[in-house]
């Protein structure tokens, strides 16, 4: 090769070098933007991110906690039933055996896990329970109007049929004239679905076992919710839907007056929770 060829030839991979990165540089590089309830998520993929399963629309998702960390986002979450953030409270029902503490909380291997055990336990009501649980809600820190909820969800099992009193639902603040969507509980060792107001509690239970992992939905519109089971509509409620906002809870009841046999100790887990709205 002469000189003048070695010359052109450096001169060419210059210049190719210098459109390469003019090109790179000139690329959207990765950011982050908030999402509702704290956290991020990818720029962009708040209005893209994968829908809520089996429920048709475009959607935007604002708030989710996929519990990837080793420990309670407090952002986003509260441990136990309205109280301070050490306190065992005491039970959401009155039919509950077991109060809420705490320590029956906790995030490990990508899931979020409300452990119930027969456990003398006092709460912060002064009454002595026989057994403690696990309560995490999103008071104060996330409420939504409308909208789509999700959860994906292991519940222990005793045969075919749910043991305890599993729920994922959501609450306005004050009962029951903002109303109580249950999305799913246990009862009778039944995954079932219900509105909750002023008008009265209409809903259902879907047929099938429903033990083990299963992901948990609902649409909230106005005048109407749609419920959905493995992404398929098990079930409408069109009379006494509330338009005011609702908090999240997962709770781990213990009760054999509403829930499925009694089975301590045993691990409710949650791979996630997804709100989206249009």
């Amino acid at each position: 090769m002469t000189a003048r060829t070695k010359l052109s030839a450096l001169l060419l991979s210059f210049a190719t070098l210098a459109v390469c990165s003019a090109a790179w540089a000139g690329q959207s590089q990765p950011s982050t933007e908030s999402v509702a309830g704290g956290g991020t998520l990818p720029a962009g993929t708040a209005g893209t991110r994968a829908a809520p399963l089996g429920v048709p629309g475009a959607w935007r998702q604002v708030f989710g906690d996929e519990f990837n960390g080793t420990r309670l986002d407090s952002s986003k979450w509260n441990p136990n039933w309205l109280g301070c953030p050490t306190c065992i409270t005491k039970p959401v029902n009155a039919a509950e055996l077991g109060a809420y503490a705490p320590s029956q909380v906790r995030v490990r291997g990508g899931s979020l896990h409300l452990k119930a055990e027969r456990r003398q336990t006092t709460a912060s009501d002064g009454k002595t329970y026989a057994y403690r649980s696990g309560l995490v809600e999103s008071d104060g820190k996330a409420e939504f109007t409308y909208g789509a909820f999700e959860a994906r969800i292991y519940t222990p099992a005793s045969g075919t049929q749910i043991a305890n009193w599993p729920a994922f639902w959501t609450n306005g603040q004050s009962w029951p004239e903002d109303g109580e969507m249950d999305v799913m509980e246990g009862l009778s060792g039944r995954a079932c679905y219900h509105f909750h107001s002023p008008s009265g509690g209409p809903g259902g239970c879907a047929p099938g076992d429903f033990t083990g992992w299963h992901t948990y939905g609902a649409e909230w519109n106005p005048g109407s919710v749609m419920y959905y089971y493995d992404g398929k509509q098990v079930g409408r409620i069109t009379t006494g839907i509330t338009s005011s906002p609702m908090y999240l809870i997962l709770n781990y009841g213990i009760s054999t007056e509403h829930g499925g046999p009694l089975v301590t100790p045993a691990d409710m887990m949650t791979d996630y929770v997804r709100v989206w709205q249009h």
